[in-house]
Formats: C-alpha cells, sequence, structure tokens
C-alpha cells in the first residue's frame, strides 16, 4: 500500500510540474476584495488552491485516525485487564455446591495406588466424638 501511495504522489508531482514549465509565462490578476488585486502566476494558483482542499481532509483524516487508534488501545487494555483479573481469581470448586454430587462418594475409601490396600479419604468428613 505504500508503493502505490508513492506512486501517486509521484504522479502529481510530475504533474504539477509539467503543468508549471507549461503556464508559468502567464500572469493572470486575482480580485481578493474591491480595490485589492492581486498578480500571480497560474501556477501558484493552482498550487495553492490543491494545498487548500487537501490539507483540511489530511488534518481530518490524522485526527480520526487518532482518535480510532486511542479507543483502540483503551479497549485492548481493558480485554488485558479483565483478561489478568479473571486469572488470578480464586476458583470456588465445592463439591457441596453442585446439586449432582453424590453423598456416597465422599464417604469411601479411596484405593492406595503403589500398596493396593485401602486408606481413609481425607476429604470424607470426620464423625463427631460426644464427650
Amino acid at each position: 500500500m505504500q508503493i502505490l501511495r508513492t506512486i501517486i504522489w509521484i504522479a502529481i508531482l510530475i504533474a504539477i510540474i509539467a503543468f508549471t514549465f507549461g503556464n508559468f509565462d502567464r500572469a493572470t490578476e486575482v480580485r481578493i476584495w474591491p480595490g485589492l488585486v492581486w498578480d500571480t502566476r497560474v501556477p501558484a494558483i493552482v498550487i495553492v488552491s490543491f494545498l487548500l482542499g487537501i490539507v483540511p481532509m489530511w488534518l481530518y483524516h490524522r485526527g480520526s485516525k487518532w482518535s480510532l487508534n486511542r479507543r483502540i488501545r483503551s479497549l485492548e487494555n481493558a480485554v488485558k485487564s479483565n483478561a489478568l483479573s479473571q486469572r488470578h481469581a480464586p476458583a470456588a470448586t465445592s463439591t457441596a455446591a453442585t446439586p449432582d454430587a453424590e453423598p456416597e462418594a465422599a464417604q469411601t475409601p479411596a484405593a492406595a495406588p503403589e500398596t493396593g490396600t485401602l486408606t481413609p479419604d481425607p476429604t470424607a468428613a470426620k464423625p463427631e466424638s460426644s464427650t
């Protein structure tokens, strides 16, 4: 895309230079106000008119691009901070909170993997001693 813009600007520059060489000998009177007349060459009028047309549009384009880039950065920062806060938030994983949990599974002894003997489940509820 950059090469295309460069080619277009070079073509505009070549056209302005060719127009300047072809019309530099003619002077034109430009009446600004009654009693105020400006004697100038035709290429100067064309170049000033071109700049008067393109500079405001270029400034508007740069301003809207700057505003949109600020909005994009703000949204990206919001997503990043939201992702970090979600990553560091404690996970609430409780078996009592799930309605489908089977109460018998929590009280069955778990098998020890190396010896093959049964050991009590440390997460199982212990009976209260009445003393």
